[in-house]
């Protein structure tokens, strides 16, 4: 396990890693979890280019982080997700800009007022506003009914401060109350998902703001929408990327930190996590890491 703050380039242009290690994996995962959290595991200095495979689990992004793990690709280290493909893939603005083939609602990304203001006057249903950039559900506003046009102000720009300026404005989806699905995806393959039921008089579906995960089924239709995704998110060298579906239509990627695979085990009887690793020992085993040569 490496932090943020852990990477290193060393005199000779080598990326080192100051890691937390486990020789001997404890029987269970909360005794890890524990360990790591009181920081009493052995340290150990490693050279980045040594390892067979780097999975980044950083959240929110770092583009520090990012630039260190595209040197660790450099050497020949599978990385995933692909560091480069992150900045792009973790703006939403790259979904909103896929082909119309792939089902998602309508909607624009701008740091425009006059343009939000623009697109809100053709949607009498209601609006959502979120940050392009941004996770957990911070930043996140719902218009509807009679409020929708005198809180747009305040709610552009709550949804502009919480990110990078950029703003996502979505037409809102009645089928969210419902509830939203949310998808894993896993080297081309979707593997499964589970619902979440938004708690009561809150209208975000993330699970730190109270919604309850339900065992749920994909339907033709949201399979078909994923099947329309997937090329883009191979094309852009995506390994594990948790879907967000309402209604058949996809209103969010998260591909820098996608959580669902306990989930998806837990409600599915499938074994997700093994299904993780294997794939992760393809990439590994496919992979020849560079010798960096010394200077």
């Amino acid at each position: 396990m490496v932090e943020p703050t852990d990477f290193d380039v060393d005199e000779r242009g080598r990326v080192q890693l100051r890691a937390f290690v486990l020789d001997q994996i404890p029987p269970d995962r909360e005794t890890i979890v524990a360990r790591l959290r009181a920081r009493d595991l052995e340290r150990r200095q490693l050279e980045a280019a040594a390892l067979d495979v780097m999975v980044l689990r950083v959240n929110p992004l770092d583009t520090a982080v990012l630039t260190m793990a595209q040197l660790v690709a450099a050497s020949g280290v599978a990385v995933v997700n692909d560091p480069a493909a992150l900045v792009r893939t973790t703006h939403k603005s790259w979904l909103a800009a896929l082909p119309p083939d792939v089902p998602r609602p309508l909607g624009i990304v701008t740091r425009s007022r006059a343009a939000a203001e623009r697109f809100a006057s053709g949607m009498p249903g209601g609006l959502v506003l979120k940050p392009a950039r941004s996770c957990g559900g911070r930043g996140v506003q719902l218009l509807r009914g009679r409020a929708a046009r005198r809180g747009l102000e305040a709610a552009f720009a709550a949804a502009g401060e919480a990110g990078d300026g950029y703003v996502v404005v979505q037409a809102y989806l009645p089928e969210a109350s419902l509830g939203e699905k949310r998808l894993l995806w896993l080297d081309g393959e979707l593997v499964g998902g589970y619902l979440r039921r938004r708690a009561p008089g809150e209208f975000r579906h993330n699970l730190k703001h109270g919604a309850e995960p339900a065992p749920c089924e994909v339907t033709r239709a949201e399979r078909e929408a994923v099947a329309a995704l997937t090329p883009h998110l191979l094309h852009e060298r995506i390994w594990l990327a948790g879907i967000d579906v309402i209604g058949a239509r996809i209103v969010e990627v998260n591909v820098l930190n996608p959580g669902g695979a306990h989930f998806t085990s837990a409600f599915s009887g499938r074994d997700v996590g093994t299904r993780l690793v294997e794939s992760l020992a393809r990439r590994a085993h496919a992979t020849t890491p560079i010798e960096v040569p010394a200077k």
